[in-house]
């Protein structure tokens, strides 16, 4: 006997599966060290003149992170090089947009060493935020900050944050104060950067406790060093109504961080404005 889908039930599935597909998202977090891959320690020694002059390894590893940008709906990146010595003066968050085709970037000027380096926070999408914001970090030193864009209009809407926070706990800890005061006015929360710290730590686990934040699996993956991940210091954190699916720290020398990835489905309601 054969069975037969009726024309109302194959409409429903095939906008149930359209529904899915448009609800889905790929976020994608990583330090990438401006460019600079990484295998030992001494590295940081012995190749200690990458942090301040151009070389072509970093052109070969920005292009191969473009090919796996390729797959991302959404990517918070770390250490991006503005547009100086050390990268040939090329702004490396306009290369990777390009390359990688995504039609809406921000990047979020943070730390300047002269012409020598810049640092900088970017975030790349192919969604169209309606809101868009940069904010400096508290801190002693200036020179942290966080991006946010929010998706969708109304009560309804994503707000997704990236950031890169200090070294020093003290610091630190303000930074989380003020993170978790920028996203509580929103419902549905994504955080993602650089903490510099693992999720044992106090500060971190009250923060997620305060802010209703948690890793999208049971437990934080690894990301530092890349060679030879035992920390947990990058992280992608998700508001419980987000339903996270694939959860991944994906293995690849082209920073002395390994990135994060995970696929979510935003809950409903939330309109993303998709770029064609």
């Amino acid at each position: 006997m054969t069975s037969k889908v009726l024309p109302s039930a194959a409409r429903s599935i095939e906008e149930k599966e359209a529904r899915l597909v448009e609800s889905r998202l790929r976020l994608f977090c990583f330090n990438i060290h401006a460019g600079n891959s990484q295998g030992k320690f001494h590295e940081y020694l012995t190749r200690g003149w990458r942090h301040f002059l151009p070389d072509t390894g970093k052109h070969k590893n920005l292009s191969e992170l473009a090919r796996l940008l390729g797959e991302v709906d959404i990517a918070a990146l770390q250490e991006v090089d503005g547009g100086s010595l050390r990268s040939g003066f090329m702004n490396q968050a306009a290369y990777l947009a390009e390359l990688a085709a995504f039609p809406h970037w921000w990047q979020q000027r943070n730390r300047r060493i002269g012409r020598i380096a810049e640092s900088s926070n970017c975030l790349l999408s192919r969604a169209q935020p309606s809101l868009v914001e940069d904010h400096p970090l508290p801190g002693r030193i200036p020179g942290r900050g966080a991006l946010l864009a929010v998706y969708g209009e109304g009560t309804e809407t994503l707000a997704v944050a990236i950031s890169h926070l200090s070294l020093g706990a003290q610091a630190r800890n303000r930074q989380f104060d003020f993170l978790r005061e920028l996203l509580a006015p929103y419902r549905h929360t994504v955080l993602m950067g650089d903490f510099n710290c693992q999720p044992s730590s106090p500060a971190f686990r009250r923060f997620m406790e305060r802010a209703g934040l948690a890793v999208p699996g049971p437990l934080a993956l690894a990301t530092y060093p890349a060679w030879l991940p035992d920390r947990s210091i990058d992280h992608i954190l998700i508001s419980p109504d987000i339903k996270p699916m694939r959860y991944e720290a994906p293995a690849m020398l082209l920073s002395d961080h390994l990135p994060v990835a995970v696929d979510i489905l935003v809950p409903d309601g939330v309109k993303l404005n998709r770029s064609k």
